[in-house]
């Protein structure tokens, strides 16, 4: 595996690639590596000759106040992941390698933005957009590789490359759990055991939620506010931001669910001092 730190380099790479006819992917990360993202690897290495991954925490995508200065960094532990896995490239720029001096330009993805994490985290998507379209400007991969996890970063980066016409095909790849059904976050390591226990409760929620809907209840407000006071009742569950039940490609709200098609069930909810996000998308018989 090859490190590379500067923009200059991984274009010459991607460049020599393509000239001997590699098909290229790409797995943006900001480290903290687990399962979740070594997944990405493994979808990417089944459809591609060549595996870019980045390791980046964007300071762009965190508000005031936000674990940007206490986000998880171990770069020796994620290369020696990242190489075991079978990672060809590893990108690891300074912050001033992709924001220099005087920087002034930013993304803005509308609408979409304006919902579930959009409502609570102003800001954010228009930092994920830029980074991750500086990201496909730099590593111009044939394919590109994120978790349904952050299922709304997903959508709003699928839109960002179909409104801006990237030549990158977007790939959205399962959320990966614990046994118990904990969706793996790198943030998870902020819990201490008994939190831990009970960050489950996020995911049971939405299984509940979507098995209310898959019996025939035709009510998703009553669901959502069922769920949210299931959840607010459990004492080591600070707050819950949003239970919103959508459209999984427009992300508008749904009042009742379609004859057919998919439904979108996520959650955002504080566990002590901890935001942990979490989906479900359940299809309905037509």
């Amino acid at each position: 595996m090859k490190i590379l730190n500067t923009a200059l380099h991984c274009r010459k790479e991607v460049e020599a690639l393509k000239k001997k006819g590699k098909t290229v992917g790409l797995v943006p990360t900001m480290g903290s590596l687990h399962q979740g993202h070594l997944s990405l690897v493994e979808a990417a290495k089944k459809k591609c000759h060549t595996v870019f991954m980045t390791i980046f925490v964007n300071p762009t995508q965190f508000g005031p106040g936000e674990d940007f200065e206490r986000y998880p960094r171990d770069l020796d532990r994620d290369a020696a992941l990242a190489e075991k896995k079978g990672v060809d490239f590893l990108f690891c720029p300074e912050v001033g390698e992709l924001y220099r001096e005087g920087y002034s330009t930013y993304v803005e993805v509308e609408g979409i933005t304006d919902v579930m994490c959009g409502r609570y985290r102003p800001g954010h998507f228009r930092g994920v957009a830029t980074v991750v379209l500086k990201l496909f400007n730099i590593i111009p991969a044939h394919r590109a590789f994120f978790g349904e996890k952050d299922y709304q970063q997903l959508v709003v980066i699928k839109r960002m490359a179909a409104d801006l016409d990237i030549d990158i095909e977007i790939t959205g790849c399962p959320t990966v759990r614990e046994e118990d059904g904990l969706a793996l976050s790198s943030r998870n390591r902020y819990l201490d055991p008994r939190q831990r226990e009970n960050a489950v409760e996020i995911y049971r929620a939405l299984k509940k939620a979507g098995e209310a809907i898959l019996g025939g209840e035709e009510d998703l407000k009553k669901i959502s506010r069922q769920a949210i006071e299931i959840l607010e009742k459990n004492p080591y569950i600070k707050k819950v931001d949003y239970f919103d039940i959508r459209d999984p490609g427009s992300l508008m709200e749904l009042d009742r669910p379609g004859r057919g098609g998919q439904v979108l069930i996520a959650a955002a909810a504080w566990i002590g001092e901890t935001r942990l996000i979490d989906n479900v998308v359940i299809s309905k018989k037509k």
